[in-house]
Order: structure tokens, then sequence, then C-alpha cells
């Protein structure tokens, strides 16, 4: 019946199947009708980030961004959760359409634009939720508020989500929202990590509770920009990172309808560039902080050589929106 559906659903516009899938899994979640999407998964113990994870395998952030269908995603049987990308405040994105399948390729392109509903209405979905795991929370900045300014909007959310989350994961890589990216550099990346560090240990403190901060890399970097990246986030003490968000390449799609569409292309385009980002942060890193490893991880031999890159934990999206959730248990396995 999920396949039917599924067949179905990737056959209309992508964002209002998007829409209506988790207007489902949202009203389905915790009674009869989930059945049609849950599952066993076997548990494959990870330590990480000084968190125990019942498997390695992740829903990645972007899919359920105001934290509405969290247990639905658990009942799955992801071994953890990332919801948001979440703003200080509330905001639609950018104009439609913004959303485009590319089914030749497995991928996606999707120019959102952190449309959410803002952090206090993804933090009353969290107290909602019955989920005991391992929950990720990744914040970003509204985009109206300049670069300049966009510390305070990270504090504000890290504020609000810290006693709710397992991790916060610090969004600077998305391509949708201009300027964010440019974060991700010199010393404008410095003064935020030592920002959000030094909120990390007031809020630590305050709550009792050490929650990691992780920040999200862009796979259209350099050598040099990844080797400059590990040395601010070591230099910053940060606790982790994730690698990658969604490019801006099109030389894999050239030729395609939807090539010269902006935005971020995710998918099975992705696996290649993403796993050479791996495998340099994990060098110039050397195994001092963990590697969370997303972007066009399809099949069971991608998870495993994400792993052998230097990934610990794997996270999945567009492959989770073509494969649905036989792709979580296949992984888990493999």
């Amino acid at each position: 019946m999920y396949s039917l559906v599924q067949k179905t659903l990737l056959k209309c516009d992508p964002e209002w199947s998007h829409d209506v899938s988790l207007n489902f899994l949202q009203r389905s979640q915790g009674t009869f009708l989930q059945s049609v999407y849950a599952q066993e998964t076997p548990s494959k113990p990870t330590e990480c980030l000084g968190l125990h994870f019942p498997n390695p395998i992740g829903l990645a952030a972007g899919l359920d961004k105001n934290g509405e269908c969290i247990d639905a995603f658990a009942a799955m049987g992801f071994g953890f959760i990332e919801i948001g990308t979440t703003t200080p405040r509330p905001q639609s994105g950018n104009e439609k359409p913004r959303m485009f399948r590319l089914p030749e390729h497995k991928a996606i392109i999707n120019r959102m634009g952190f449309n959410n509903k803002g952090v206090d209405y993804l933090v009353e979905n969290v107290k909602k939720s019955q989920f005991k795991g391992i929950l990720g929370i990744n914040i970003g900045k509204n985009k109206d508020t300049p670069e300049t300014k966009a510390l305070d909007d990270y504090l504000i959310c890290m504020n609000k989500v810290y006693e709710h989350a397992s991790y916060i994961t610090i969004n600077i890589s998305s391509p949708n929202t201009p300027g964010l990216r440019d974060l991700q550099y010199g010393d404008a990346l410095d003064h935020l990590l030592i920002g959000l560090k030094n909120e990390q240990t007031n809020l630590a403190k305050m709550h009792n509770k050490y929650v990691p901060l992780l920040v999200k890399i862009a796979p259209d970097l350099d050598e040099i920009a990844v080797q400059q990246i590990a040395k601010s986030l070591l230099d910053s003490k940060m606790d982790g990172v994730i690698a990658t968000n969604t490019t801006l390449d099109r030389s894999a799609v050239a030729g395609h309808e939807f090539a010269n569409e902006a935005g971020g292309l995710s998918g099975e385009v992705l696996t290649e560039r993403s796993m050479q980002i791996t495998a340099l942060l994990a060098k110039a890193l050397d195994a001092r902080i963990p590697i969370i490893g997303v972007g066009g991880i399809s099949n069971a031999e991608d998870a495993k050589s994400r792993l052998e890159a230097g990934a610990s934990l794997l996270q999945i999206y567009s492959s989770f929106i073509y494969q649905g959730p036989k792709l979580i248990k296949e992984l888990v396995n493999a």
C-alpha cells in the first residue's frame, strides 16, 4: 500500500506531494494508521557525540522543518531524527514553484528558503512528541536578518531549543538564503562559532545538560576551504560536523529540463562530491570530532563507503523520498 501511494505522489507536484505526505504522517502518528509505514529495524548501537544511537541511520534536516511528524519518523526505525531548519520568526520562504524532481537522476532541486513556522512552534511540537530517542534540531537565520547580525538569530534559536535537543546543528550552508554560505569562511565563521560556543557553556550550566553543537557545511568547497573550516571547528571546539548540504553544481544533470532552476541539488548525483568532502574533512580533523555523512546515500554500498571515508553516522533525505522506509532497514542491515 505504501509503495502504491508513493508512486502516485511521485507523479504529482513535488511540493503538494510533500505537504500531503507530512499532513498524513502528522495525523496518523500514534494511531493504527501508522502501520502503513511503521517497521522494526535491527539494533545496531552506535556511540557518538557522547550519545547512544540505536542505529547509525538518521533523517536529515529539511523534511520535517517544524517538528510536526517526529513520532511518525521514529516509527519508521530511524536511529535519530533531525528537524528544522527553524528560524527565530516564521517565514514563508521563496516564491513557488520552488521544488523540482529529476527522477532520471533520482535527484531533487529545491529553493524552499527556510520556509517554517518559527522556533516557538517547533518547540511546542517537540514538547508534544512521545519520542525519547536522539533528536537533532537544525537552526538558521531569517532571510531578512543581515549577515552581520546572524549570530543574534542563531543565539535566539539556540536558547529556545537547547533543553529539548539531543544535539543542535548550525546551518550555514543552505544555498537558498542569500549570504548564508558566506558564514562558512574566515572571520565570519570564527565569530559565529565562538559566540555559539560561549553560549553553549552558559546554557550547559543553566540546564545542567551538555548539548553538542554541530555545523553543517556545503559540498561546493575546495580542499583549502575544507581545511580552513576544519581548523575553525577545532579551534572553537565544535562537537561535530555534518557533510554535506545540497550543491549548486549542475554538471551531473546538464541538459535536464530543470538543470537551470535555482536552488540546491540533492540525491544520487551528490554521492561522489559529498564523499570527497567527507574524506577531506576526516583527514583535516584527524578523528578529533565526528562527521555525520549525508548526501547521495542511496544504498548499502554508499553507506559502507561513507563510513569508510570517515563518517560516524549517516543521514538520508532525497533517497528516502524516492525509496521510502524500506531504505532505512536496508542501510541499517548493511
